[in-house]
């Protein structure tokens, strides 16, 4: 039987899977880039050659994580009816990514990934940051939100709740954390001139996600 040959995209993708699969299973200090050519049946130069580090391995994963939540973001936009305050309470849930994927998240906040982290907050940000402008402007079409900006009004109510909320930026206390997630729902509807009461549904969000 002839031997299937992979592509370089579909090697690097089974090698990722392969990673996400023993990060979730064992714990990261523990993992090694030999559990994975084991897994897999490949050699130390095949590996190495995609990722130099299970570092970088770590960050590819993460990075697959993040994108494979965008893209089911995406298409809960371009299926679902409704207004964009329904569509935002919609991707405002899909987006929390750290309950299935919490061992492997963790290991951003250790000491040393902090580079790592802030990357992968970047990228997160910026493709959240589309997708969230295509509802505030159908929200301005709505007459549900007034803004000028709406790439902007993502960008720094995304940059908000990352900054104000990640204990792994910085060891925000629980009062902290509270605090800010009683006055996120008020300080949106400012920011898009939105209806009373039109943003109360992150309030569960951040409650639950803290």
């Amino acid at each position: 039987m002839k031997r299937k040959i992979q592509s370089s995209t579909d090697r690097r993708t089974s090698i990722i899977d392969a990673a996400r699969d023993l990060f979730q299973t064992k714990e990261y200090d523990k993992a090694t880039m030999q559990g994975v050519m084991d897994v897999l049946g490949i050699a130390k130069g095949t590996i190495y050659h995609y990722f130099p580090s299970k570092e970088a391995l770590l960050e590819a994963v993460i990075e697959d994580i993040v994108d494979a939540n965008i893209s089911h973001m995406k298409k809960l936009i371009q299926t679902a009816s409704g207004t964009a305050l329904e569509k935002m309470q919609l991707i405002a849930t899909a987006g929390d990514i750290s309950t299935e994927n919490a061992s492997i998240l963790d290991k951003l906040h250790q000491p040393g990934n902090s580079a790592m982290h802030s990357r992968i907050l970047a990228s997160t940000l910026t493709k959240q940051a589309k997708l969230y402008e295509r509802l505030i402007k159908q929200g301005c079409k709505e007459g549900l939100f007034q803004v000028d900006n709406p790439l902007e009004c993502a960008e720094l109510f995304l940059a908000g709740i990352q900054f104000l909320t990640d204990r792994g930026i910085y060891p925000w206390s629980s009062e902290d954390l509270q605090r800010r997630a009683r006055a996120f729902p008020k300080l949106l509807e400012q920011l898009l001139k939105a209806p009373l009461g039109s943003f109360n549904f992150m309030l569960q969000i951040t409650e639950k996600s803290n």
